[in-house]
């Protein structure tokens, strides 16, 4: 299919390579972004992109890369927990100020012959062409004004965050923990220019409002900046900063939201990036979903006999990928927020739990990935020297380790079924489907605090992971808890023992996979 026109709304780097892609299949059609601010102002600090998202974008438009990586910036990651500093190798990260990548993507939309109008807003009502589509962001007009064809829905997470910067490079990409006398703060931080580094700092509500943050953020102007907990983390995070100030540009507290909708497109229009769904920060950014997004409406807007046909070919080929990614999104979310109950274990360790948080990375993955670090976690967990982890097998060196506890010393860290029908073993039928929200707390007050807990379920995956998230709270609690699951998730049983979630794991297909009916109607109803 060949379009006469095109209309972006929003001209952020996913409406601007949508209209750039566009225009290079369809180089007859009149491509128009609409941008309600100006060229050379804009708000945030620097923009990630991983190695996979660079391939995709290098499919789709070696040369718009090609600007990119030109002025990008190239940096490592580690983690620092005190004196303790966990650097994971290489990773081909990189990282661009987001109005360097404006820029980039301005003169690349350009150069194709997209139309760019700034400085004056304009709604879906007064647009007139074959095709509209509204990449206005997280707060989208378009969404809100055709909520009951999107049929949006918005979940808000627990946690509170600010994001803001400094006037250095990192040395790499960190994450680093800091507890003041109000709580624990964390910093996910990276460098994306030679001068500058964004600094995104996350906290509870209980640290949050013993802060005194409350009080500052009601205060702030939604123009401005938070200048007392801009002060406050400066101090706190003086280490890191190495006497550097921090930055601020419109920083306030918020919390995330998680944004879904029912139907991405209505009529002619299409919803793009935040506009249409969000994924928590700590496992990608918004702009790698929003440019990834163009390319498959590119993709198949080439490929339909109409826009109707591409527009349903667009939701039905991205809305998996996107789901999915939310998903994994949303547990890295719940491991964030639940951060400083894992500050006791050895930074090694630290860094496993953390690749392995959200199911994205196994074991073997990581091993192979940074051989060195990962067997440095795995060594702390078993108690063992690094010449002792293997190099391969290593899912089955995990679970042939033994435990010795206070009562008892088990051989490996597989359970006996016998182990299950002991008299001071409580059998836990797990059926929420978030390990850090109030039906979990509920289910928790519930639990027995002695003994041994074992939890089964669903034998699906995300139920696993859910289990083995609610063994990490009880195990918190000093309770022993074994988890149940099919042989198909023993990667997932082994990532659960090697990053401290639970103490053991029974492999049992036929268990897993009877359910308790009741177990069965809650998760339908709450998926």
């Amino acid at each position: 299919m060949r379009l006469d026109s095109v209309a972006v709304l929003g001209g952020g780097p996913g409406g601007l390579y949508a209209a750039r892609l566009l225009k290079l299949s369809n180089p007859d059609a009149d491509v128009r972004v609409y941008e309600q601010g100006v060229p050379d102002k804009t708000f945030g600090f620097g923009v990630g992109l991983a190695s996979r998202t660079q391939r995709n974008l290098r499919e789709a438009d070696p040369a718009s890369l090609d600007a990119i990586v030109d002025v990008a910036y190239p940096h490592e990651m580690s983690m620092q927990v005190s004196d303790q500093v966990a650097r994971l190798p290489g990773g081909n990260l990189l990282a661009i100020a987001r109005t360097t990548l404006l820029e980039v993507l301005q003169h690349k939309a350009e150069q194709a012959g997209v139309h760019l109008h700034y400085g004056s807003r304009r709604d879906i009502a007064t647009l007139d062409a074959d095709l509209v589509i509204a990449a206005d962001g997280i707060n989208s007009a378009t969404r809100t004004a055709l909520a009951d064809r999107f049929q949006p829905h918005i979940d808000t997470g627990a946690g509170l965050y600010l994001w803001c910067g400094t006037d250095f490079a990192l040395p790499t990409a960190m994450f680093v923990p800091v507890t003041t006398e109000h709580g624990t703060f964390v910093a996910h931080a990276y460098p994306y220019a030679p001068d500058r580094s964004t600094f995104l700092i996350e906290t509870d509500e209980h640290t949050w409002r013993n802060a005194g943050f409350d009080r500052s953020t009601e205060q702030t102007l939604p123009s401005d900046s938070d200048l007392a907990s801009l002060t406050y983390l400066q101090e706190a995070f003086a280490g890191p900063l190495q006497g550097h100030p921090l930055i601020g540009n419109r920083t306030r507290w918020t919390q995330f939201r998680t944004i879904k909708c029912r139907n991405w497109h209505a009529g002619n229009v299409v919803l793009l990036g935040d506009a249409a769904h969000t994924a928590h920060y700590s496992i990608g950014s918004g702009t790698k979903l929003a440019m990834e997004d163009a390319i498959a409406l590119d993709a198949a807007i080439t490929a339909a006999p109409d826009v109707a046909t591409a527009l349903a070919d667009y939701d039905s080929a991205r809305r998996p990928a996107v789901e999915h990614f939310q998903t994994v999104a949303h547990r890295s979310e719940l491991w964030w927020e639940s951060f400083p109950d894992r500050l006791h274990l050895p930074v090694e360790q630290l860094m496993l739990s953390y690749m392995t948080r959200a199911g994205k990375v196994d074991i073997d993955h990581y091993l192979r990935s940074a051989p060195d670090l990962a067997r440095d976690g795995l060594a702390a967990y078993a108690g063992v020297d690094r010449a002792a982890v293997p190099g391969t097998d290593v899912i089955e060196w995990v679970l042939s380790r033994p435990l010795d506890g206070d009562s008892a010393r088990h051989p490996t860290r597989i359970a006996p079924a016998e182990l299950r029908d002991d008299a001071d073993t409580s059998v836990i039928n797990v059926a929420i489907n978030d390990a850090w929200g109030t039906e979990a707390d509920a289910l928790l007050r519930d639990i027995p605090s002695t003994g041994t807990l074992w939890l089964t379920g669903a034998g699906d995956r995300s139920s696993v992971l859910t289990r083995l998230a609610v063994a990490e709270r009880l195990r918190n609690q000093k309770v022993r808890v074994v988890v149940e699951a099919p042989s198909t998730y023993t990667g997932d049983l082994a990532a659960g023992l090697a990053s401290a979630r639970t103490d053991l794991v029974h492999i049992d297909d036929a268990a897993a996979q009877s359910t308790d009916p009741a177990a069965e109607l809650y998760l339908q109803a709450h998926a």
